[in-house]
Parts: structure tokens; sequence; C-alpha cells
């Protein structure tokens, strides 16, 4: 049964995150196969500023899954937004920023310097030590994640 697109994306914002996780688990699969959640990229874009982490999160990932349909470059224009939460208030949005940054930099190779850029250049030490390590290691993996792309010529 096809997914609805506009009813799972007003769970994406319901109070019970069970209820949300699944609304983006069905959105996720959905752009995987289809460009049916692309007319909502404004809406996402709109979710990287929200007071509340887990809607920046899911706003985050669905843009990251969205990329590979972006052809009106609506990621281009808000690289430097998006980018900016690798170093999310939140660790644990930071994290999941930092993990698609792969996915985006394969989807749209013309960014990969860029995100390359703010990956070399963020600066994690404003959080608490036992979460620096781990964010740092995100980020290692996610640069190796993209050489390796443009090693084995997926560029």
């Amino acid at each position: 049964m096809p997914v609805n697109v506009a009813e799972a994306f007003e769970l994406l914002y319901d109070k019970n995150n069970n209820t949300a996780y699944k609304a983006l688990q069905e959105l996720q699969k959905e752009s995987e196969e289809t460009d049916r959640v692309y007319p909502y990229m404004d809406r996402l874009i709109e979710m990287l500023d929200s007071d509340h982490s887990y809607i920046r999160t899911r706003g985050l990932t669905l843009l990251a899954c969205n990329a590979k349909w972006d052809k009106d470059y609506k990621i281009d224009e808000i690289l430097g937004r998006l980018l900016r939460h690798i170093t999310d208030v939140k660790p644990v949005t930071a994290r999941q920023c930092i993990k698609l940054l792969p996915m985006l930099a394969k989807e749209k190779p013309e960014l990969r310097d860029e995100i390359l850029a703010a990956l070399y250049g963020a600066d994690l030490s404003f959080y608490k030590n036992s979460m620096q390590g781990l964010i740092y290691r995100d980020i290692q993996k996610a640069l190796q994640e993209i050489q390796e792309q443009s090693d084995s010529g997926r560029f």
C-alpha cells in the first residue's frame, strides 16, 4: 500500500516519538524509491531551525534521503544551514547529521568539498569530553567514507 506522504509528513511533528519515528521510517523508504517526498523540501528545510532536536534530526535525515531527487538545488542553497548541525547543541543531532553527510556527498558530489571543509573545521570543544570523542570518531568515519567514494570514482 502506498504511503500517504502528506499524512506521514504531519506525523513527523507528533508528540509521541514512536509515532513520529514510524512516519520518518515510512518517508525514508518512500524517498529511496520515489520522489514523492521531494515536494516537501521547503518544509524539511524549515525543520532545521526547530527548537526540538528530534524534529531537526528528522529534517536532516529526510533532506539527505531526498538529495538524489534535488533537481532544484534546494540543498545547495541551504548547505551552510545544514552543515551547522555538525556541531548542533544536541550531540545526538550532531552525530546523526555527520552520519548522513556521506550520503549527501554521494548524491551531490558538487558539494563534496564544502562538506569536507565543514567536517575538517568542526569545533567540538564545547561538548563534554565524553561526547567529543564519539563525535570526533563519527567525523573520521564520515571523512573516510567520503574519501572512499572519491577514490572509487563514484564522483
